[in-house]
């Protein structure tokens, strides 16, 4: 009986032991499981935190940053300001005689002389309207005194979109009026005297401008009733009772503005009578 008794507690020992091992092993197994979660959000945490440092340094390197309220804002500030453009070229001006202007016209339009000297003349570029409607350069060289006023009056006509067929330096035409009036070329100054006279015309000191010289031709009359129209080929503008394109009379802008500068018009001359031709009295 008692050996029976002995092995009845020694089991019921067993069992025991055999159960606080259980428990033991189940307190492990959570303990282990609660530490290796910790230790899984940490490097989780870790590895985040490295991503975004990643993304940091990438934005810095070169990739677009995410776009907030401020670079919108910023980027509207930015596309509201109109882009800089290239100042336009400037027109209506006058210079000096320079040494390329000189190079153009030595020995061709001016000649040494005691009447004009260099100082006195101005090189102008000016636009106007072509008989084509478009948008050109022009060029002239008048004395300095009358400079202003030519630029003013050019620039009016321009605004007003006044045709003139071509505005170059009679040099163009190797000085010669002749050819440069049948291109219908409008000019200023040219070293040569009037036409059939030694007398200089006022062309030569700067102080006269042609504007559309074939429409507008100059017509000498002569001691047997004959007349002649310069250039050749424009008698059919010499009757200045027709209407037709060009014409410069009383009523034409081109003689209100000229007339109102204090030039004279050579088309109230009684001869010749010089439709294209304005001047004022050269400086002395």
């Amino acid at each position: 009986m008692r050996n029976k008794k002995n092995q009845t507690v020694q089991l019921i020992v067993l069992l025991v032991l055999i159960l606080l091992l259980m428990i033991l092993s189940i307190c492990i197994g959570i303990y282990a499981a609660e530490s290796g979660e910790d230790k899984n959000m940490t490097q989780v945490s870790e590895n985040m935190e490295l991503i975004s440092e990643e993304d940091t340094e990438t934005n810095i390197e070169g990739e677009p940053k995410p776009v907030t309220t401020d670079d919108i804002s910023q980027m509207s500030e930015t596309e509201s300001v109109p882009e800089e453009k290239e100042p336009p070229r400037e027109y209506f001006t006058q210079s000096v005689i320079t040494e390329e202007i000189y190079a153009r016209i030595n020995g061709c339009s001016y000649v040494e002389n005691e009447e004009i000297a260099l100082e006195d003349l101005r090189y102008l570029q000016v636009l106007y309207v072509g008989f084509d409607a478009e948008e050109h350069v022009g060029e002239l060289i008048v004395n300095k005194a009358i400079a202003d006023d030519i630029l003013e009056i050019m620039r009016v006509l321009y605004e007003n979109r006044y045709p003139i067929e071509r505005m170059e330096l009679v040099d163009e035409y190797g000085g010669d009026d002749e050819l440069s009036m049948q291109a219908n070329n409008t000019s200023a100054f040219n070293y040569r005297p009037v036409e059939g006279s030694n007398k200089l015309s006022r062309h030569s000191y700067g102080m006269a401008i042609d504007i559309n010289p074939f429409y507008n031709p100059c017509v000498r009359k002569y001691s047997d009733g004959s007349s002649k129209s310069f250039p050749e080929g424009s008698d059919e503008y010499a009757d200045r009772s027709k209407d037709f394109p060009y014409k410069i009379d009383k009523e034409d802008l081109c003689y209100q503005l000229f007339t109102e500068h204090g030039f004279r018009w050579g088309g109230t001359w009684n001869n010749p009578q010089d439709y294209q031709h304005f001047d004022k009295e050269p400086n002395k």
